[in-house]
Order: C-alpha cells, then sequence, then structure tokens
C-alpha cells in the first residue's frame, strides 16, 4: 500500500446498503466501456471495481472463480476447447488451465483495459496470462459466438459482470441459443447467476430462460463475502441430462490437491436448491 491515509471503498446496493472495504486506491479510469478501479485493501489485498461494483480481490477470488470453473470442466464430455467471455482479471481461466487436457482457451473480453490492468496491478489473480494454450481476444463476446462455428466448443464459461452496461447481453435468450449452438455434443455452458438473495428476480429469469434454451439448467450456489449479501449463484447447463451429477474422477484427483475451495462434496452441496427458489421457478411458471 502506498503512504497515504486508508478510506473506505464502497459498492451501494440499492441505495440502501453498502458492501466496504478500507484500503487505497491505486488506479482509477473511465475505459470506453465502464469505469475501472484498481484498489488495494486491507482485509483481502489488491481487488477489482467495475462501475463501482466489487468484482474480485485477491484473498477473496477462489470462492467465484472455482465455483464457476471446476463444476463444469469435471462433468463436461471433453474439455479440449474452453471458451471464456469475459475474465478480464485472468481468475476464470487461471482454473481452467490447470487442466491437462485442456488444449486451447479462448478468452473473449470487450474491454481491453480490464486485461492490461489485471495484468499490470492483479498479477496474484491472473498467473496464466503467459501459457501458451490462452488467446486473448478483446471484442464483443457476443459477436463473437454468434459468428462462432457449430459445436466448436466444449465448454462456454461466461464470466461477466452483472446485467447492465456492456454484460447486459449475456443475460438473453438470443445469446444462450448461440452458445447452445456452439458447444459440441456433451458440452457444457456455465455463467455466473447473481445472488438468489439480492438478485431473486434475475435468479429467477436465469433458470428459466436456461431451461427453455437447454434440455437441462441447473443453479448452484456458494458464498462470495465481498458481494452484495454475500450468498451467490452460477448456472450449470448442458443437453447432456444428469451430467452435472457426475464428475470424474480422474479430474477430480487432478484439480482438488491443486485448488483451495473445490471437491467432490462442495460439488454436490453446490446444487441442493433452497425451498424459495424452487416455490419461485414454480410460481413462474403458473
Amino acid at each position: 500500500m502506498s503512504a497515504d491515509a486508508p478510506v473506505w471503498i464502497d459498492e451501494v446496493f440499492e441505495d440502501r446498503v453498502r458492501y466496504g472495504l478500507r484500503g487505497q486506491i491505486l488506479w482509477e479510469e473511465t475505459s470506453s466501456f465502464q469505469k475501472i478501479t484498481i484498489v488495494d485493501t486491507e482485509h483481502y489485498g489488491r481487488g477489482l471495481l467495475l462501475d463501482d461494483c466489487w468484482m474480485t480481490a485477491e484473498r477473496c477470488e477462489v470462492c467465484y472463480h472455482e465455483y464457476l470453473v471446476h463444476p463444469p470442466l469435471t462433468t463436461a464430455a471433453s474439455i479440449t476447447r474452453v471458451l471464456v467471455i469475459g475474465g478480464g482479471d485472468g481468475g476464470t481461466v487461471r482454473e481452467v488451465l490447470r487442466y491437462a487436457e485442456v488444449e486451447q482457451v479462448d478468452l473473449v473480453e470487450i474491454d481491453g483495459r480490464v486485461v492490461e490492468l489485471s495484468q499490470q496491478y492483479l498479477g496474484a489473480i491472473g498467473t496464466a496470462w503467459a501459457d501458451p494454450r490462452l488467446n486473448v481476444k478483446i471484442g464483443d463476446g457476443i459477436a463473437f459466438v454468434q459468428t462462432a462455428l457449430d459445436a466448436s466448443y466444449d465448454v462456454i464459461l461466461v464470466d461477466g459482470s452483472d446485467p447492465a452496461g456492456p454484460a447486459a447481453g449475456l443475460f438473453n435468450r438470443e445469446f444462450y441459443e448461440n452458445c447452445r449452438r456452439v458447444l459440441k455434443p456433451g458440452g457444457v455452458f456455465a455463467s455466473q447467476a447473481e445472488s438468489p438473495d439480492s438478485f431473486l428476480s434475475v435468479h429467477l429469469e436465469m433458470i428459466e430462460t436456461l431451461s427453455a434454451v437447454f434440455a437441462e439448467a441447473k443453479p448452484y450456489y456458494g458464498w462470495v463475502p465481498m458481494y452484495p449479501s454475500g450468498w451467490w449463484s452460477w448456472l450449470y447447463a448442458s443437453d447432456a441430462l444428469g451430467q452435472f451429477q457426475k464428475p470424474q474422477s480422474d479430474r477430480l484427483a487432478a484439480i482438488e490437491p491443486q485448488v483451495e475451495i473445490y471437491n467432490r462434496d462442495i460439488h454436490q452441496a453446490a446444487f441442493a436448491q433452497p425451498n424459495f427458489v424452487r416455490r419461485g421457478l414454480a410460481a413462474r411458471q403458473g
């Protein structure tokens, strides 16, 4: 940290709740797409905010990245080619590249400044930028999927921010349908799916929409302490029924010694669905 006196760095949620950490602002700018803030916090280390919303921090990020990556990567029929949309901090591709089976990862990030600043300031999170299997493409992930070849990826991971600004189009049916087309048989689509506490309507809508596109869409749950409510979710979607329940033993054996949270028990428990989510989905279906 610099010698400057620390300040409280807050995310304001709906003008009635604040999620704050104390630290210093290392860099702040407005790119062509959003406000980018790099901070050094006393509790979680260096971190990133986009449009004043917490995205990641060094000592908190595994709670998010391990949940996004490992349920789909341990269960997909193949994991040779992986597409990551968003994820400019580098944490998601780091987790993907732990798998020796992965031969190619395409990271499509709309805001090149997020990548550049993350490489400069958040090196403890993005430790795999130099991996030769990684291709970084600066551009619109929605447009990328629209023009991608049919059945060209084994896994698609959407590591986007909330459904506003440049990430808004990552939450609609047309995008999901294009992702399904691009997936190979036995492929998996996974995305962050907001907090079932703070963003319940968005969470339910995502489940409903993905369930209409894929043969099966299952939410799964964990915690990200720096996000609104601390309770977070992700969505797993595939045309391979029941695949989400079957992590492959060889992949589990290879990945568990490398990670902080994910294991077989965590995998199974994460897919337990709260009653209020079940009731909310039933109410939406009439």
